[in-house]
């Protein structure tokens, strides 16, 4: 098997054919991508070689055979073999070979994975897929936060990976960050676990695989892989309760007033439903409905005016206030960092 240079050359090669795709399965950033990236390039190695010496073989008859006599007969027909011990025994303990390795191989990926050790520093994070969102929450932080994932990076001399709890409160869902780990399915009334450790700086995106309702292709996931000292300054923002400005204290009451409070919670007010996403925090947030938008005030607005604005068949019904209540509502929002 190649060397780690190697699978590195390779890797370089995906992405400058296939694009800098966020989500390019060629560039993983850290285990368990990396051997599921290795595994895979071994099986594309060896079904590549079968295919180079089926099609060869064709070629060659193709080409040796071509010409015909007038008659429509060939020139010269090869030996007709009618029975060949040899010939019977390549072509059956070849394959279970072939099939052995990759089963070994396979085996060896999973059980590693599926048994790593988990370290005492291992950050642990609790994941729920709802229809169309994503909830996680930082048992041992006291933080709850939505389609956001923070997490630090793995150094590889020290590794601190982060342990994904995996359930759902709904449908079956799917979590997939392809430059980070395979994929996990999430089930309602089971848990399902699984650990990524990006060695890398950045921002990871995946997507919800597993087709789970209307808005299934815009229930995207952004992981970001923090440096240490940013990693706790955002855990030291997000503990934090929400902010009481009192500038804009007519758009707290009016979303306290409404039934905003009965599917979100805002930490530190009357607020507290749970059908929802946490808010206590949105403006930190880069993006709003599950990745789909920039959270800008006017998508902000947008999107607690009509939902099914950005995310036809949101489960979030319209909120139909008037101009005047909607912008008190956005502007409370976007102090909620």
């Amino acid at each position: 098997m190649f060397g780690s240079q190697g699978w590195c050359g390779l890797a370089a090669i995906g992405l400058s054919a296939f694009g800098a795709s966020p989500t390019n399965i060629f560039a993983p950033v850290g285990t368990p991508a990396d051997s599921i990236f290795g595994l895979s390039m071994l099986v594309l190695g060896i079904t590549g070689a079968i295919f180079l010496v089926v099609a060869g073989m064709l070629l060659y008859v193709l080409v040796r055979y071509r010409s015909r006599t007038p008659d429509g007969t060939n020139e010269q027909e090869p030996p007709q073999i009618y029975g060949s011990n040899q010939i019977e025994l390549s072509w059956t303990v070849v394959p279970i070979l072939i099939v052995v390795m990759l089963f070994l191989a396979t085996a060896r990926v999973i059980y590693s994975t599926q048994h790593a050790r988990k370290p005492v520093a291992a950050l642990d994070v609790t994941v729920i897929g709802h229809q169309f969102w994503w909830e996680y929450s930082y048992p041992k932080l006291g933080i709850v936060t939505a389609n956001e994932l923070h997490i630090p990076v793995s150094d590889p001399t020290h590794p601190l990976p982060t342990y994904l709890t995996m359930s759902s409160a709904d449908t079956d869902h799917s979590f997939w960050v392809p430059r980070l780990a395979g994929k996990t399915d999430l089930i309602p009334n089971q848990v399902n676990t699984m650990w990524i450790a990006p060695q890398t700086e950045g921002l990871y995106l995946g997507q919800c695989a597993q087709y789970c309702g209307t808005q299934h292709a815009k229930m995207l996931i952004r992981i970001y892989a923090d440096t240490p000292a940013s990693f706790a300054a955002w855990v030291s923002q997000q503990q934090q309760p929400a902010v009481q400005d009192p500038n804009v204290a007519e758009g707290r009451e009016i979303f306290q007033h409404n039934a905003c409070i009965s599917c979100h919670t805002i930490r530190g007010t009357v607020a507290t439903g749970r059908f929802g996403p946490d808010l206590t925090h949105v403006a930190s947030r880069d993006t709003i409905a599950s990745g789909s938008v920039p959270n800008t005030p006017a998508n902000l607005r947008s999107f607690v005016d009509d939902p099914a604005h950005f995310k036809p068949g949101a489960l979030m019904p319209p909120m139909h206030l008037d101009s005047h209540d909607l912008d008190a509502v956005t502007a409370y929002l976007g102090t909620l960092k």
